[in-house]
């Protein structure tokens, strides 16, 4: 088997899907719905369910970093 060129290689599968996406029609419309959810999962969704609690908590880094480093080295106390 021969070693291919990388260029060449990706130049070959731009190809393939440049001109897969240009014969769409259905897909295109599938692609952009898509998209959407994506947008809506990542940013909307971040932005309401997920608030910056660093940032609204502590003023300073060091502040930021001690509540971390406590939150992930505290051990769990079952009898409690």
């Amino acid at each position: 088997m021969k070693n291919k060129n990388p260029i060449k290689v990706i130049d070959t599968v731009y190809r393939f899907y440049r001109d897969g996406f240009r014969g769409m029609t259905l897909g295109k419309k599938l692609w952009k719905i898509i998209l959407i959810k994506l947008f809506v999962m990542f940013v909307v969704l971040k932005l309401f369910f997920f608030p910056n609690f660093l940032n609204t908590s502590f003023h300073t880094a060091e502040e930021k970093a001690s509540f971390v480093l406590e939150q992930m080295t505290r051990t769990a106390n079952p009898g409690k």
